[in-house]
């Protein structure tokens, strides 16, 4: 493997990027006596939902007054090919004085963030942004995809400045330590006393991270919308250990959510004086009551008619619109802070297309058994095949690893087996097989290896995932890779090729889950903010601030033609929903929750939708794909209290579902802003 400024190579046979066999040997005390002469190596593993996609190698190296630390990360994420590399400049006390993080590809290398300090001031240079701290201070650079060998680093300034309260960081915020316990790990069939961490400040939420006892960094998992695992090579049979560490770790987040804003909640609840948009009917209901018993609608009317039970609580909604609670039908909750925020944007019923299982199960069994604080989640297994485009570490290359894989899913609880690109047409015909045995429905991509919408449908797919790869169904017999990018604008598609479509999406039962939203942000002009598309895209807690708010946009050229290859899709898409086809809302973690808002907004602006057409996407159209329309969906006596409170009513301007005030969800009432503020958004003005 060869890597430099210009050259960028991979070992094709490799199933990840090769950097090399090191390992950090020597403990580091905090006096700086100890970083003199210093000249060590090391290895961290890399793992996206627990399997292994590359490996970082670091070195630390001194001179007489001052320590040079590089980084070198290589990926091969589903057939990615991506590098990073860093270094950073500290003093014998390890105060930075320089830092420098860049991408590497095979065509360029690209600056993400470089810190220098200076006798004036700290000067910071960020992708897509430039600014200069004017004076001095106390800091260490900081991002969300610092590499684990600097991360190191910081940790070892933080424990050398007393490793208690916060540490002020570059660009943005400040990063805490919490020490939690102690861990024992059996490595090599010794135990291995770590100390178990979780740091706030990095990443959206917090990070579960293990130092050994010279304060080393062994081992940490992080999500900010999708989970990693870094392992120091020679811990990696301790991942279990790890995984379910972090899982423990956002499970006592996740309850301390609930003790600081459930409170004591009334078994029965009055919502008085409310308009009420049912979801079923485009006629507002005014001036109405709705009584909540043990978290279901028990009676529904006017206010003047609706005697109030002795000891309801009750809650003047006079003025405000009650919506049913929206759904995410392509939700990656791999954190607990979605949990908040969900609530707070009136989503009160997700699905997760794809997560690590222990994670998943544990999130969804504390809201549906222990009644803590989130949306009811409903989980779809992610699958995939053989090879290194496969995602994930469950994999099905085998018609018996395949039941396997239905079984596991099934006996955890899970609704659907969702099955992604690199699975074959073999083996999605035999999970497909097998997941509807068990009275679970299969949703995913169009897998690589069938190339075409019908064929997935065929092989015994309910739903399918994502836009460009839906409307394959348009083109019988040709594969998505023949048709290319933007095939919708470039191709003339006659009225007879969609109403075969339709009726054949129709003949079988299809759900589209289109995530239109994706393509909107994908269509963004180079140079554009996100907020030109989704106004509320700052109001994100800063942590999500690289990683969502961050885009690279396309050129005037391209992004003209992607939106009007989108704008095109939707047009066909909505005579697809108008001839009875079920499109549900999601948005693929684009931006968190607001995305939805975003997603229901295009439906109705370019898919010909009404308001309440597209507010069914997010409510009743979900709750029926899934199961469970005689359970929520739409504000009925007899189904569930699932009801978003907002200021302004939707069914007038669709883009008022963005004004969510308040939430009800298994017979909980939160308001939203100290939802939001719990989650580290914004609030709501």
């Amino acid at each position: 493997m060869i890597y430099n400024k210009s050259n960028f190579k991979l070992n094709k046979a490799s199933h990840f990027l090769k950097i090399g066999v090191l390992l950090l040997v020597t403990g580091c005390s905090t006096a700086p006596s100890k970083w003199e002469n210093i000249n060590e190596e090391g290895t961290f593993l890399v793992y996206r939902r627990q399997s292994l996609i590359g490996e970082e190698s670091y070195s630390i190296t001194s001179t007489k007054d001052s320590i040079l630390v590089k980084s070198l990360q290589g990926e091969n994420e589903r057939g990615r090919i991506t590098g990073v590399e860093a270094e950073l400049h500290l003093d014998m006390n390890l105060e930075p004085s320089y830092y420098l993080n860049r991408r590497l590809t095979d065509k360029d290398t690209i600056v993400n963030l470089e810190v220098k300090k200076t006798t004036e001031g700290i000067s910071v240079w960020e992708k897509n942004r430039d600014f200069v701290e004017a004076k001095n201070q106390e800091f260490f650079p900081v991002h969300s995809n610092i590499p684990a060998g600097i991360e190191m680093m910081l940790y070892h300034y933080y424990f050398k400045k007393g490793g208690k309260g916060s540490l002020p960081i570059l660009p943005r915020g400040e990063i805490s330590m919490n020490f939690i316990k102690k861990d024992t790990a059996q490595i090599k069939g010794e135990n291995v006393i770590l100390d178990r961490y979780v740091v706030e400040g990095i990443n959206w939420g917090g990070r579960t991270i293990w130092v050994d006892q010279s304060q080393n960094l062994v081992a940490l998992v992080k999500a900010n919308t999708q989970i990693r695992e870094y392992i120091k090579k020679g811990y990696e049979e301790a991942k279990p250990l790890f995984v379910q560490g972090n899982v423990e770790e956002q499970m006592a987040a996740l309850s301390k959510y609930t003790t600081d804003l459930k409170g004591t909640q009334a078994e029965v609840k009055a919502l008085v004086g409310g308009n009420l948009v049912d979801g079923l009917s485009d006629v507002t209901q005014e001036d109405m009551t709705l009584i909540i018993t043990d978290g279901r609608i028990s009676k529904i009317g006017k206010r003047s008619e609706v005697a109030i039970p002795e000891g309801a609580e009750v809650i003047d909604v006079a003025g405000k619109t009650l919506i049913p609670g929206l759904w995410d039908m392509h939700a990656h909750s791999n954190q607990v802070q979605w949990a908040p925020a969900y609530l707070a944007g009136g989503v009160t019923t997700i699905r997760d297309n794809g997560n690590e299982l222990e994670f998943a199960t544990s999130f969804r069994d504390a809201v549906a058994k222990d009644g803590a604080l989130g949306p009811d989640i409903l989980l779809a297994g992610m699958t995939d095949g053989a090879g290194i485009q496969g995602n994930g570490v469950v994999r099905a290359r085998t018609e018996q690893e395949a039941k396997e894989v239905a079984n596991m899913y099934f006996s955890n609880g899970y609704k659907q087996i969702k099955i992604y690109s690199s699975v074959s047409e073999d083996l999605t015909k035999v999970l497909a097989e097998e997941g509807h045995k068990r009275g679970m429905t299969i949703t995913g991509h169009v897998p690589n290896a069938i190339g075409n919408a019908r064929g997935a449908i065929e092989a015994g797919m309910d739903m399918l995932s994502h836009r460009s790869r839906i409307l394959t169904v348009l083109f019988p017999g040709q594969d998505v890779k023949e048709l290319g990018s933007n095939y919708i604008l470039k191709n003339d598609i006659s009225q007879d090729q969609i109403d075969e479509a339709t009726a054949f999406l129709l003949d079988h039962k299809t759900v589209l889950d289109v995530t239109i939203a994706l393509d909107v942000a994908r269509a963004m002009p180079k140079g554009d903010v996100l907020e030109s598309i989704e106004p509320f895209s700052d109001r994100m807690a800063y942590e999500l601030f690289e990683g969502k708010r961050f885009r690279s946009g396309l050129s005037p050229a391209r992004a003209k033609d992607a939106k009007a290859d989108y704008i095109k899709a939707m047009g066909i898409l909505g005579q697809f929903h108008k001839a009875g086809v079920p499109i549900v809302a999601g948005t693929d973690n684009i931006v968190p929750v607001f995305g939805l808002y975003l997603e229901i907004e295009t439906y109705q602006k370019y898919g010909d939708m009404s308001p309440l057409e597209a507010l069914k996407t997010a409510t009743i159209i979900p709750a029926k794909a899934m199961g469970l329309d005689k359970e929520t969906g739409t504000l009925e006596v007899g189904k569930e209290g699932d009801i978003a409170i907002l200021d302004k009513n939707p069914l007038e301007n669709i883009s008022n579902i963005r004004t969510v005030e308040a939430v009800v969800t298994n017979g909980n009432y939160y308001r939203s802003n100290p939802l939001w503020e719990a989650a580290d958004f914004i609030p709501n003005k």
